[in-house]
């Protein structure tokens, strides 16, 4: 059995690319973007790509590439189930509602007329959403009806841009004013101002619709547990000041005690329905229940390296060390042999 992996400095790869070398896991570097790529993956049993919402290039077609190669019955990492609503809240929506997972509601529409007239009668404030984006970008508290119009205006005329340079510019004097960024960084955001990102370039402005989430209040944190097969491990993200934001916050707990353990407990059963490779749920409370609010396969590695340990399915607790991306091979691999054994 050979994995393919695409190497391109991302944290997962590097750590993939360690776990088969110490565990003697043949294993060979392919390049994703090659033109040749199906040709170099003739000898290998699976591909494993940690693509990104971030590149401009993964954006076009790492999903298309993957579910190609799905078809054609080669194991890959994400899976069709793991990776089809990635970085993509609109089909997070309609995955949610049919499987039944409960969640903060969303509002969504495709015509002007509609979602002005459903305006009417709703109840704020909403949370506005782009269906791209993580770490709050493009996240904005609406708290009148006169707001939500500008916004359903703005969604379907010039639409939004991926890069909101002054929200950037905002969070890098905020990351800089907490002790975790550094004057370069808040400059960098300052001389971006007048440019734009490869990424936004390419992807085009966010318009023809418009997302609003329901606004779950007393909420001064989220929940972020990441499943991966039989086991998850957790994090507890704290809002950020005079904000209800959580996600891209930078403020962490990682010890077990802050984390419920009905949100680990809400996880693996939503994931039983889900059936993703890896997922991670970001999780919030409203009288005492879970909400889901969003999913992704995809997270930065170096901020869960400090998790303390992990849970099974029987929310048993694990203490210690843990490799979550030498969970992944393995898992990847136990595929490849279910796949052989039938």
């Amino acid at each position: 059995m050979k994995i393919a992996i695409h190497r391109d400095g991302d944290s997962f790869t590097e750590r993939w690319i360690e776990y088969c070398f110490e565990n003697g896991i043949d294993y060979k570097i392919v390049n994703c973007y090659a033109n040749d790529i199906i040709h170099q993956l003739n000898d290998c049993d699976a591909l494993m790509w940690h693509h990104s919402h971030m590149r401009s290039r993964d954006v076009l077609f790492a999903k298309q590439l993957l579910f190609a190669l799905e078809l054609a019955e080669k194991k890959v990492f994400p899976n069709f189930r793991t990776n089809w609503h990635f970085d993509d809240k609109l089909s997070q929506k309609y995955l949610m509602e049919s499987m039944n997972i409960p969640h903060a509601r969303v509002f969504a529409f495709y015509s002007k007329t509609e979602a002005f007239e459903w305006i009417k009668n709703a109840e704020f404030p909403l949370v506005f959403k782009l269906r791209r984006g993580s770490g709050s970008s493009h996240v904005k508290l609406i708290k009148t009806k006169q707001s939500a119009k500008k916004i359903v205006n703005k969604a379907f005329q010039r639409g939004f841009s991926q890069y909101d340079k002054w929200e950037n510019l905002k969070e890098r004097i905020r990351k800089f004013k907490g002790g975790r960024g550094t004057f370069y960084n808040v400059l960098k955001g300052i001389l971006r101002i007048g440019f734009t990102t490869k990424l936004a370039h390419t992807a085009g402005n966010e318009r023809g619709y418009v997302y609003f989430q329901e606004f779950i209040p007393n909420n001064t944190f989220d929940i972020r547990v990441i499943v991966i097969k039989n086991k998850a491990f957790a994090i507890k993200r704290l809002a950020r000041k005079n904000d209800f934001r959580a996600s891209g916050s930078g403020n962490i707990l990682y010890d077990k005690n802050e984390v419920p353990i009905s949100a680990v407990k809400f996880a693996f059963e939503a994931n039983q329905k889900i059936k993703a490779q890896c997922i991670a749920f970001d999780i919030v409370y409203e009288n005492n229940v879970p909400l889901l609010l969003e999913i992704s396969y995809g997270f930065s590695a170096v901020g869960y390296d400090p998790c303390p340990g992990y849970w099974d399915n029987k929310l048993n607790w694990h203490e210690g060390p843990f490799n979550p991306y030498g969970w992944m091979i393995d898992l990847v691999l136990n595929e490849i042999k279910d796949r052989h054994a039938n």
